[in-house]
């Protein structure tokens, strides 16, 4: 009689496992906008942003990519604010609604509607020399994390930025959300974690810089 195939069955089992996380991650955030105004989605640019790219050390305007760009509102600032923008977000209503934002403000953005860990599956080639995610790869499944940093790690110019705002772990009752300064440095080969600054909101959160190291393929 044949023995089950062990490391096959575990394999499928875990397979089946990640299949279930994506879609339960994909079912809470319709369910969100499906119901309103997300938390994450205030309709207000975060000063964290704005000091990026209006402060005294702000980069020139060139090519930025927002990830989970929510109904648009940081992907039409930067628009407003002289840069080539294109937004990504996973939920096609969220896409609907930035691109009536986005053009009710005259503002040139290419709104994507796919998913920020399979960027290979859209037509956001780069070079990009900013990227922006506000709570994007916290939510991420783990087994999808690499995939996000290696298609950002392929579109990045050379000195290229990463803002990032995530929670912390700490902030979710369930074994997979939230992101640490440890792990950004871990996954992001090829890149510097140059700032690490606490949130404000009443549970751990943190803003993320990483820089693209010149010369890194």
């Amino acid at each position: 009689m044949d023995q089950p195939n062990t490391a096959q069955a575990t394999g499928a089992d875990r397979t089946s496992a990640e299949r279930d996380q994506e879609v339960a991650v994909h079912r809470e955030l319709e369910d969100y906008y499906r119901a309103g105004k997300p938390p994450w989605d205030t309709g207000v640019t975060p000063p964290e942003l704005v000091a990026l790219v209006e402060g005294h050390d702000a980069p020139p305007p060139g090519r930025a990519l927002e990830l989970g760009c929510g109904t648009g509102t940081n992907a039409i600032y930067l628009a407003r604010q002289g840069w080539e923008v294109v937004a990504v977000d996973l939920i096609d209503r969220a896409i609907g609604q930035a691109r009536e934002k986005a053009d009710a403000a005259g503002a040139a953005v290419r709104l994507l509607h796919g998913d920020a860990t399979r960027l290979d599956d859209l037509d956001a080639p780069g070079p990009y020399d900013l990227f922006f995610d506000l709570s994007c790869y916290c939510g991420i499944p783990p087994h999808r994390r690499d995939a996000y940093a290696a298609g950002l790690t392929r579109r990045a110019a050379p000195g290229a930025r990463l803002l990032m705002f995530g929670y912390g772990p700490e902030a979710f009752d369930d074994p997979i959300s939230g992101v640490t300064a440890d792990e950004l440095r871990a996954r992001f080969t090829g890149w510097e974690l140059v700032d690490t600054t606490p949130g404000t909101n009443p549970v751990p959160t943190f803003w993320f810089t990483l820089r693209r190291t010149a010369g890194e393929a």
